[in-house]
């Protein structure tokens, strides 16, 4: 029997389940701040040769088995040693104001590189001349391919360190919240919620990016790096805990609004930020201009 062709696109489809305005306002926001991640395939694809070459020593004589094991330890702490200085050298550039890391991570993951391919060759060419050019080669190679580790601080001049202390002990705060957030809602084996919440990740950390450019702001912003944050952790625990047992949609739906409205306060608290520095820069000038006319330089007030 013909059946009459309908579906949502249709003349009198039925729309429900339709997103709102506002859920699709979310969706497109779920792009903002996506970025490659910084520890990717090529510097994890390093920790396979220290792998292969402890397989391979296994069988070997016991000074070559040995060597090859060393050489082995020193390829994969090289690997994890990379894989973390690409994501501290990521964080610093995403920041305008940022301290050098404390540990030159890439260096030392060179470092063991070279060691590493020193040992490997050694184990099939006794000697020290060989093994020491492969060495050298190997590191050479490994910083030409990844680079080495920012040298020096940026955008610290003129900032005041007693206040980037307080700022850097709230934020690290603020990313721990972060983080326990994300780990919790994997819990709840739902790719929606994941999403949610690396998407709320990235408004706070907006947040957090604004009070590191400027610390006068940090007081404003305290109780949502600190409060707000401990909250949404706690919440989504919670929420993992009880989906996971569950499926409660309702559940899902509540910790979902709850995102939504934090979100919307972290973007309206953003602004509020914002608008009082441009306030503080139009004192600035404002103050700047009165100082240069009483010392008879004139100003067009249209500028700035």
């Amino acid at each position: 029997m013909a059946k009459r062709y309908g579906g949502k696109y249709s003349p009198d489809g039925d729309m429900a389940g339709e997103p709102t305005p506002r859920e699709d306002r979310a969706e497109v926001r779920a792009y903002k701040g996506a970025k490659v991640a910084p520890a990717g395939a090529r510097s994890n694809v390093l920790f396979i040769p220290g792998l292969l070459l402890a397989f391979f020593s296994i069988n070997e004589a016991p000074v070559d088995m040995a060597v090859g094991l060393l050489g082995a330890g020193a390829l994969v702490l090289g690997a994890w040693l990379l894989r973390d200085g690409l994501q501290a050298e990521s964080a610093y550039h995403e920041r305008k104001i940022a301290r050098r890391p404390s540990i030159p991570r890439k260096l030392f993951a060179a470092g063991f590189c070279g060691i590493g391919a020193a040992l490997a060759a050694w184990t099939s060419q006794h000697g020290i001349a060989a093994p020491a050019i492969y060495g050298v080669v190997a590191a050479a190679l490994h910083v030409g391919a990844f680079g080495i580790d920012p040298m020096k601080d940026k955008g610290m001049e003129g900032i005041d360190t007693f206040q980037q202390d307080r700022v850097a002990r709230v934020v690290d705060e603020a990313e721990r919240h972060l983080a326990a957030m994300n780990e919790a809602v994997k819990r709840a084996d739902d790719a929606q919620a994941e999403a949610r919440v690396e998407r709320f990740t990235v408004k706070a950390r907006e947040m957090i990016r604004t009070v590191e450019e400027d610390p006068r702001d940090l007081t404003a912003a305290r109780q949502f790096l600190g409060v707000y944050l401990m909250g949404a952790k706690d919440a989504a625990i919670k929420f993992a805990d009880i989906f996971s047992r569950t499926r409660d949609r309702g559940a899902k739906s509540d910790f979902m609004m709850l995102l939504t409205d934090l979100e919307e306060s972290f973007d309206k608290k953003i602004e509020k930020l914002l608008e009082d520095d441009n306030a503080d820069l139009n004192v600035e000038i404002e103050v700047l201009r009165d100082r240069l006319q009483r010392e008879g330089v004139l100003l067009d007030r249209k500028l700035g």
